[in-house]
This record gives C-alpha cells, structure tokens and sequence, in this order.
C-alpha cells in the first residue's frame, strides 16, 4: 500500500497552479529569477518551471563544493523527473531528465549521496522491471546509469535517500521484500546488492518511508505502519542484516505520536524525530528515543499559527533542532519550525507568505556554514516547487 493511497487527499500530492506571474528565467528554461519574502532571512532561491528542468522537489538537498544537488520528482524532458545542480545564487543546470523507459529510472524521491565525483540516488519507479532503481551519475550530469533495478525478488518502491557506512550504501524499500511490506538493503558502488531484512514479521514494522541512520555500527530507522498497534515503529538493525529489532511501538493517542514518515538525527547519543499526525492535536509530533528504546514525546504540533503534518526529519545547528511541516502555519502552506530538545518550538517562517514563496515542503534542511537549505514540492513563481535558504 503506498504513502499515496493512504494519504489521498492530503496536500501532499496537490500542486498550486497560478501562483504569479511569469519571471525572467535563469539557468534552464522555465526556471526563474530569486524571489525575496517579506521574511528578511528567507529567500526564495530559484522556482521550478517543470520543462526542461523539472518539478515537485520532494528531497532534501545536497551540498558539495559550494553547489547544491538534488532531485524533481516529476516533469523534466521527459515527465519523468530530474537531477539538478544550482548554486547559491540561483543557476540551476539539470544534470538528467529520468526517461522511465528503456531501463531508466523514474520519478526520484530521494535526495543524493555523493561518492567521490559521483552521486548516487534512488528513483521509485522505471529502472528495468518498473519498481524503481538505484543509479549514478557524475557531477556534471554525465554517464548516469542504473546500476540495480528492483523487483527480482527484492524489494521496490524506494523512496528513501542512500546512506554510506564504510564502503556500501544502505537504504530502504517501501514495499517489496518476502512480505511486499518494505526492505532494508546494502548495495556496493559498483552495484552488488543484497537484502538484509525484509519487514512484516509479527510486531514488526511495515512500510519503512525515512532514511537509515548510523549510530556505532548499528543503523536505526523508522517504519510508517506496524509495531505493536499498528501505529509505526522505531527499528535497529547490524549492518550485517542480523538481529532487527524493533525498539519502539508508537501508540498514537493524545501521548505519542504516530505514522512516522521521516529518518532520524542522532544528537548527543539520542535519537530525534517527527510524525505525521498523532500527539495531543493529532497534528503530528517531534519525539526522541534513546537507542536503547527509552522514548519521550517532545512537542505536538497543533495547528494555525503552528504548523502541521511534519513529513521530514530535522536538522540540527548548534543543538537547535530544524525542520519543515507540510501544512499549517499562517497561510496553511507549511511552516519552517526550530525546536530544542526540551520542546521549546517557534515558527520561523510561514510559507506562502508571498504569491511566489513556496508551498507544502515534504524534505528536511541542510546547514551550510550557518544557513540552511532545502525544497518546497508546490508554490514559486510557477506554482511547482522551490528551492530557498534561510539564515537562522
């Protein structure tokens, strides 16, 4: 079951049309001028135009060498979504346009892992058997190929991003695996992979949807559904694929939150992250959770101006927590939040402030030196997705 069918009519696939008017483009047609909000640290830095270069970011981005990297979900050359590189300045270059035929991949969910002077990435879809692959390509957007394709027994749908621990990436399926509910897997640079557990065994979770985290050799993650109650879970497993287990069971209700959709972040030795709903408002929550599975819920969101719905994992700075709700806050668009471990939570910047902000953000923040990063699916100036930065 995907996140799509659970979630249908939820803002989380609506994009906003006719948000403004046209701009002058920069970098690949369709793209468009930086927008400054009436919030004095945000900036919109560039606005998708869909053809050539792609839209509905939903990843988080990637910074090497001064030059972000990341991914469209759809649209490009060929409908089927892009990896792009763009500066801080706002010059985007889209590195490929994903054909979903003839073995390519299709509609990149995830962000990007950088390996040397390659990256690599998950599509959810295309890839040789259709249930979406992992691919490379170099920063310059030359010889992107497809070095696994799921669905020969393994597991399909990735929709989350790669992590590297030691020589091999690991990552997640969202279904697939022995019981279609979702897989963890390790795959070599060169393309070898191997599944190290497949979910949906009795109490275990199903449908993993975030990244994996490493914490002392052991990778840690969540699942959206499954666990005791059926609510989602905190799981840990060995690199190696032995000894899953699952170390939290969310309950929902008014104590704790539920239906995780995000990674975590490891901050001094304890594990943080959201949940899409559930908390006192069922609005979603942040949560931490020790790696021995000691879990306390942080702060519960709960509505206009706070914002809604967190579909993505937070970032820290200097032990402040940051991240993004997908709806909510003062336009109900979405909100950029900051948050310390104790629960003390303020809204920094409401989205769609302006006919050309961004809208609905499904990704997390990155932080370079001092400001962060990151994507909006809908909203800009063509009404299909941002990239903006934010000083804190």
């Amino acid at each position: 079951m995907s996140l799509k069918s659970l979630l249908a009519g939820s803002v989380l696939g609506v994009a906003l049309a006719g948000c403004g008017g046209a701009q002058q483009p920069l970098g690949a047609p369709g793209g468009t001028m930086p927008q400054t909000t009436a919030t004095s640290q945000y900036r919109v830095i560039y606005s998708f135009g869909g053809k050539p270069d792609g839209a509905k970011p939903r990843a988080g981005l990637l910074s090497i060498h001064g030059k972000l990297y990341g991914t469209t979900a759809e649209a490009g050359a060929n409908n089927a979504g892009t990896a792009f590189s763009l500066s801080t300045s706002g010059a985007e270059k889209v590195l490929h346009s994903f054909g979903g035929g003839s073995g390519d991949g299709k509609a990149p969910f995830a962000g990007l892992t950088h390996i040397k002077d390659t990256l690599y990435g998950t599509t959810q879809y295309g890839g040789a058997n259709g249930f979406g692959a992992v691919f490379t390509i170099k920063e310059s957007g030359e010889d992107e190929t497809v070095i696994h394709s799921f669905g020969n027994g393994d597991g399909t749908n990735p929709v989350a991003a790669l992590i590297r621990v030691g020589g091999p990436l690991y990552g997640t399926t969202e279904d697939g695996g022995t019981g279609d509910t979702g897989a963890i897997f390790s795959i070599t640079p060169s393309g070898t992979e191997s599944v190290l557990h497949s979910f949906g065994g009795s109490g275990d979770g199903v449908y993993p949807y975030g990244s994996l985290v490493d914490v002392g050799g052991v990778l840690y993650g969540t699942t959206r559904n499954g666990g005791s109650v059926g609510n989602g879970t905190v799981f840990a497993i060995r690199k190696s694929g032995s000894h899953e287990t699952v170390i939290h069971s969310f309950k929902g209700g008014g104590t704790d939150g539920k239906l995780p959709l995000s990674g975590l972040v490891n901050v001094g030795g304890v594990l943080y992250g959201t949940t899409y709903i559930g908390g006192a408002s069922d609005d979603g929550t942040v949560f931490a959770v020790t790696p021995s599975g000691t879990e306390s819920l942080v702060y519960s969101f709960k509505g206009s101006p706070d914002g809604i719905r967190p579909s993505a994992g937070l970032t820290n700075v200097g032990g402040t927590l940051y991240g993004t709700t997908n709806q909510g806050g003062a336009n109900s668009l979405g909100t950029l939040f900051a948050i310390t471990p104790s629960g003390a939570e303020s809204v920094i910047h409401s989205f769609g402030a302006t006919a050309q902000d961004g809208a609905t953000p499904l990704a997390g923040l990155i932080n370079v030196n001092g400001t962060l990063y990151g994507t909006t699916s809908a909203g800009g100036a063509n009404g299909v997705g941002t990239v903006f930065s934010l000083t804190p």
